[in-house]
C-alpha cells in the first residue's frame, strides 16, 4: 500500500512539473497576456459561461463547490491550435476533481470543441485531444478513468457562430457535460 501513495504522489509531482514547466509566459494570439479578450466581460453573453479571462470568477466558483455539488463553471477554453490547459483553468478542473472523487458513481463526458479553421479530421482529432488532456488532469487528481468519458465534436457544434477571433476563442472549449 505505501508503494501505491508513493506512486500516486510521485505521478501528481511529476504532473504539476510538466504543467508549470509547459505553460506559457508569452501573449496570446490577440496581443494580450492574461487570456483576457479586450472590450468583453467574464461571461458570455445569453450562454452564462465563464469567457477565456475567467478572472475573478473562476477561481471563486470553483472553491465554492466543497458541499458535494456539481461544479458551476462547466467550461474552459483553449489557445488556438493548443490542447494545453490554461493555469486559470486549474482550480475549475480541481473542483470537478473534488467532486467526481467525492461522488464515485458520478459520470462525465468530456466535450472536446474547436474552431472552424483547420480540415474536418484535423479538428476531430484536436477536440480528442484537448478533452484528453483534461482527462489525464482529473486522473492525476484521483478521478477513477471509468468516470471520464471523451467524445470530440471538433467543429460541428460551435457555440458561437461567427468568423473572428472572438467566436473562434469562445469555440476552443472542453464541455463538463455531466
Amino acid at each position: 500500500m505505501p508503494f501505491k501513495s508513493h506512486a500516486r504522489l510521485l505521478a501528481l509531482t511529476f504532473s504539476l512539473a510538466l504543467i508549470a514547466g509547459c505553460s506559457s509566459t508569452g501573449g496570446t494570439q490577440d496581443g494580450t497576456t492574461d487570456g483576457s479578450r479586450s472590450g468583453t466581460d467574464s461571461s458570455d453573453a445569453g450562454t452564462g459561461q465563464v469567457s477565456s479571462s475567467g478572472v475573478g470568477t473562476t477561481g471563486d466558483r470553483a472553491s465554492q463547490q466543497a458541499d458535494g455539488r456539481i461544479p458551476e463553471v462547466r467550461t474552459i477554453y483553449f489557445d488556438f491550435d493548443s490542447d494545453t490547459i490554461k493555469s486559470q483553468y486549474e482550480p475549475v478542473l480541481t473542483a470537478h476533481a473534488r467532486y467526481l472523487r467525492s461522488n464515485g458513481d458520478a459520470r462525465v463526458v468530456l466535450q472536446g470543441h474547436t474552431d472552424e479553421r483547420g480540415t474536418r479530421e484535423y479538428n476531430m482529432a484536436l477536440g480528442e485531444r484537448r478533452a484528453g488532456s483534461v482527462s489525464r488532469f482529473l486522473e492525476v487528481q484521483g478521478v477513477s478513468p471509468s468516470q471520464v468519458e471523451v467524445v470530440s465534436y471538433g467543429e460541428e457544434r460551435p457555440a458561437v457562430q461567427g468568423h473572428d477571433e472572438e467566436a473562434y476563442a469562445e469555440n476552443r472549449r472542453v464541455v463538463f457535460d455531466y
